[in-house]
């Protein structure tokens, strides 16, 4: 088969101390994401749905948070590796569908960086990606503010 498609998810604590990566922009908030890289829930749900697409296993697989290799690493440069290894395997992105679930900050006002961002390191358009925002209506860990989520899908196509 040609054309695949992956699905990815992730998820992460909010804490105050820590910065708020998100789609590898700074976002400013007074919490940030917790996590053994820099927790950038968005690309970690991306980098997922591509090795899934690729059957190529997941993030935790290729990044292990027990490896001081990759303790406070930037998630771009995960996001990185990843699409090495998927064209390694002679996959390309078509396209990439993500959403962010958090309460706040609101970040639609940052997506136009986050995609620039993505696009750059994943070597795709940025019409090629999609990011939109949601919140969970005040409901759950995010919706109380604890945790942030994000979704991704990604559609791979044999080169």
């Amino acid at each position: 088969m040609n054309i695949r498609v992956g699905f990815g998810y992730d998820v992460h604590q909010l804490v105050e101390g820590r910065d708020l990566w998100l789609g590898g922009v700074l976002i400013p908030h007074e919490k940030g994401a917790l996590g053994h890289s820099d927790a950038d829930v968005l690309l970690h749900a991306i980098c997922d749905a591509i090795l899934g697409a690729a059957a190529l296993g997941d993030i935790g697989q290729h990044f292990p948070d027990t490896s001081a290799d990759f303790k406070g690493i930037d998630s771009k440069i995960l996001l990185a590796r990843t699409c090495e290894l998927l064209r390694s395997h002679g996959w390309e992105i078509s396209n990439i569908d993500s959403t962010l679930c958090l309460e706040r900050p609101k970040v639609m006002k940052h997506s136009d960086k986050m995609k620039a961002a993505i696009s750059e390191v994943a070597g795709i358009a940025s019409d090629q990606i999609s990011i939109k925002a949601t919140t969970s209506e005040k409901m759950g860990f995010v919706g109380r503010e604890e945790g942030v989520n994000a979704y991704a899908v990604a559609l791979i196509y044999k080169k």
